[in-house]
């Protein structure tokens, strides 16, 4: 028995293929403000992830990574007139209260961008020494066609890969780059921005340049799994790709899992726009298995809407199921984990729980495999 995933970069589902311990990288938040249900979606994948890995008797180390700086929480700090890290203290408290509210397994690790500054920067060198990166206008750059690989994981052609990376802050005008495709690793700081000492001269890290360096040393060259939502596909999975298998010259990832993205009246959920549902508020009006379920009914892989009557669909299950008292027989535990490891199909496995139910049978083993707690 084993769990099959879409992959990203081979699009198609596959089995994870991983020994006793399976690693797991998902990308975290940048907290510089509260976290919405597009971001509890993604988390609740890996956590249900995990949840049937344990259940097929490995052990599973997943690391989730903070982004205390980068453009985003600088300007918001800027904004308020705070210390960075002070934002970032305060939004990860929040968020952290959020997720275990939630009933999310605790991480294996979940280390800030700014631990790694050293880690940082030896990548940094040792792509320079690789002849894969250059400095140009104080600032250090990644070549993207020093990488034959570059476009794997997110099939993108050139004028696609152009538009996603202006969209996502790449700044594809910067006169110092020698092509437009080609990212930052490390840049000079404005006068009221953090900086870090280095050969290249003071400055701060990149954004993709953080992740590699985190999950190379938290969890090895090579990771089972990493992901997060599809908006990271491209730039930032991509990159990370690039630049981890130029430093080490090993496969940087056996399986990419990318989650969809939640939106509300017809947009994704973001922050710049202002258009979000959060956690918090959704565990006033029920606990924390009506929410976990109202998120499960939705498959990961695909976009999907949030809905008001999601919430009420959920309580409603969630009632039905603690009313169903009669002997289970392992039936609802086999049942979900049929559907988990197809796909993590949550909506089966639901829709199976409900089927028992009705019938008036327990499911509470089956609902504990997907961390609802009845």
């Amino acid at each position: 028995m084993t769990v099959k995933l879409y992959d990203t970069a081979r699009q198609g589902i596959h089995p994870i293929e991983a020994g006793p311990v399976v690693t797991l990288y998902s990308c975290g938040i940048t907290p510089y403000d509260t976290a919405h249900l597009g971001h509890a979606a993604v988390y609740l994948t890996f956590d249900v992830l995990q949840r049937r890995l344990r259940d097929l008797g490995h052990e599973t180390r997943c690391v989730r990574n903070v982004t205390d700086v980068d453009d985003d929480i600088l300007r918001k700090a800027r904004e308020l007139g705070v210390h960075y890290l002070d934002l970032a203290a305060e939004q990860m408290a929040s968020f952290d209260r959020q997720m275990e509210a939630l009933g999310l397994l605790p991480c294996y690790s979940e280390p800030r961008a700014t631990s790694a500054i050293p880690e940082i920067l030896s990548l940094i060198q040792a792509a320079l020494d690789r002849g894969a990166a250059y400095q140009s206008g104080g600032a250090v750059y990644f070549d993207a066609s020093s990488f034959a690989g570059f476009g794997a994981v997110s099939h993108r052609d050139r004028a696609e890969m152009l538009a996603l990376a202006a969209e996502h802050g790449g700044n594809v005008d910067d006169p110092n780059k020698r092509d437009p495709l080609d990212f930052v690793l490390w840049q000079p700081s404005l006068e009221d921005e953090p900086a870090w000492e280095s050969r290249f001269g003071p400055g701060r890290p990149g954004w993709h340049v953080e992740c590699s360096a985190l999950a190379l040393r938290e969890l090895g060259e090579t990771l089972d799994v990493h992901g997060g939502g599809r908006d990271l596909v491209f730039p930032h999975h991509e990159c990370e790709t690039a630049q981890s298998e130029t430093v080490t010259g090993k496969p940087f990832v056996r399986h990419w899992l990318h989650v969809g993205l939640v939106g509300l009246d017809g947009t994704k959920m973001s922050k710049s726009l202002g258009n979000l549902v959060f956690v918090d508020e959704l565990l006033e009006r029920a606990d924390a298995a009506a929410v976990r379920v109202a998120l499960l009914a939705h498959h990961y892989r695909f976009d999907w809407e949030w809905r008001a009557h999601d919430l009420d669909r959920a309580i409603g299950r969630v009632a039905a199921w603690r009313a169903a008292t009669a002997e289970d027989g392992g039936r609802s535990i086999a049942a979900v984990r049929v559907h988990l490891d197809d796909d993590l199909d949550t909506p089966g496995a639901l829709a199976a729980l409900d089927a028992l139910a009705a019938a008036g049978v327990s499911v509470r083993e089956g609902a504990a495999l997907l961390g609802v707690s009845l």
